[in-house]
């Protein structure tokens, strides 16, 4: 009998969910441990809380960010090679620099780091796009979408502070 170069996974009820190539049923492993590894590998004693490898290398001033920043692109390079579309390794990329830019403030970066949990975010985001990728495409440009008029916004708000500043200034 030839072996399978497929993985069939089936629900509760019997009924097919997905069929898919097993180096991509592989790769989907793999990414899932490492966002495991460096977003909840670490249970914290007493409570429901997890912390990863990610928040304990974040401890270390501007370099332990940037580590963590590296380790977090390698999900989205995977997505990249997988076929993921730009939308999506947009938003995957979002949530990185979120991760890195609030995880650089000492402390209170780390603590959001915690909460955030990047990694285990841009796997589901690639997990829903290999399972429904028109759904997880047409989320991802909303999200993308109210990004951008968010920037836009904060932009115009920007503007109306400095005229306001500056009128005050010269008057």
């Amino acid at each position: 009998m030839p072996k399978s170069s497929r993985v069939i996974t089936v629900d509760s009820s019997g009924n097919v969910q997905a069929v898919e190539d097993i180096s991509i049923h592989k790769t989907r492993e793999r990414l899932r441990q490492l966002a495991w590894l460096l977003d909840s590998s670490i249970a914290i004693p007493g409570t429901r809380l997890t912390i990863g490898v990610d928040a304990l290398i974040g401890l270390l001033p501007i370099l332990g960010d940037l580590i963590g920043a590296l380790l977090s692109s390698y999900i989205i390079g995977e997505a990249a090679r997988l076929g993921a579309p730009k939308i999506v390794l947009m938003r995957m990329a979002f949530n990185v620099g979120v991760d890195g830019v609030v995880g650089a403030i000492p402390f209170a970066g780390d603590v959001f780091d915690v909460a955030w949990k990047a990694n285990q975010r841009n796997v589901r985001l690639l997990n829903d796009w290999l399972d429904r990728p028109t759904k997880a495409e047409r989320s991802s440009r909303l999200f993308g979408l109210l990004l951008v008029l968010a920037g836009a916004m904060l932009l115009a708000l920007f503007s109306v502070a400095m005229f306001l500043l500056l009128r005050w200034i010269v008057a």
